[in-house]
């Protein structure tokens, strides 16, 4: 690789995890303990580019950044920050890596809300007790109403912004040559089929805002430091 093109793919990395860092501030819904912000998705978005090992060091890097900068959960909020971020966007990209079409990001993207899912119910039963102060089996009783739900959702909906970001964030790298990925998909067909995914998703994220808001009690807020 070029040393041009390593210096716009370092540069690209960086707005990444810095619109990254930037969603916890602009877009939060709390619910409980736990808060949901749209980082994972853009780390993921930016991942579907670079790679699986890109997506590993955008998550360390967004989760350190958060923890020494505006962190009011210290190293627990850090490290399942990290969990969060890497189950999902490693999974994500490292099938898309080998599938590089539609069907391989909804299939990258389905694995990744299962891997999510099952790393953060595994790292609640790990973490969450020495963090609260609570036993095992009080972690456990938050399983099935807070900790399955609040985790299954925030995956959907991370799945569907990335569904919803990747046409346009591709094309504005495109543009700005961050990226030399030609065009070979038929203009109209590639037009209605993008049309027919903003659609979905934007469907998919409004129902899993709902959930958040209706069914978990959730609110929105502003970062406040």
């Amino acid at each position: 690789m070029k040393t041009s093109d390593k210096l716009r793919r370092l540069t690209a990395v960086a707005m990444f995890c810095a619109l990254a860092y930037i969603c916890m501030f602009v877009f939060r819904i709390k619910v409980s303990f736990l808060t949901f912000d749209a980082k994972d998705a853009v780390i993921t978005t930016g991942a579907m580019f670079f790679g699986p090992l890109t997506a590993l060091i955008m998550s360390a890097a967004v989760a350190v950044l958060e923890l020494i900068t505006v962190s009011d959960t210290g190293l627990y909020g850090c490290i399942m920050n990290f969990i969060s971020s890497a189950a999902f966007s490693v999974t994500a990209s490292l099938i898309y890596k080998y599938r590089r079409k539609l069907s391989g990001a909804i299939l990258g993207l389905s694995g990744a809300i299962l891997a999510v899912t099952a790393c953060m119910m595994a790292a609640n039963m790990l973490i969450t007790p020495f963090y609260m102060g609570v036993s095992i089996s009080d972690v456990q009783a938050m399983i099935p109403t807070l900790l399955l739900p609040f985790n299954l959702t925030k995956a959907f909906l991370n799945a569907s912004l990335v569904l919803l970001l990747y046409k346009p964030i591709t094309k504005a790298l495109r543009v700005s040559g961050f990226i030399h990925v030609p065009s070979t998909d038929n203009p109209v067909k590639s037009r209605k089929k993008t049309v027919i995914i903003a659609i979905i998703a934007a469907i998919l994220v409004i129902s899993s805002i709902l959930v958040f808001v209706v069914l978990l009690n959730g609110q929105f807020e502003l970062y406040k430091s």
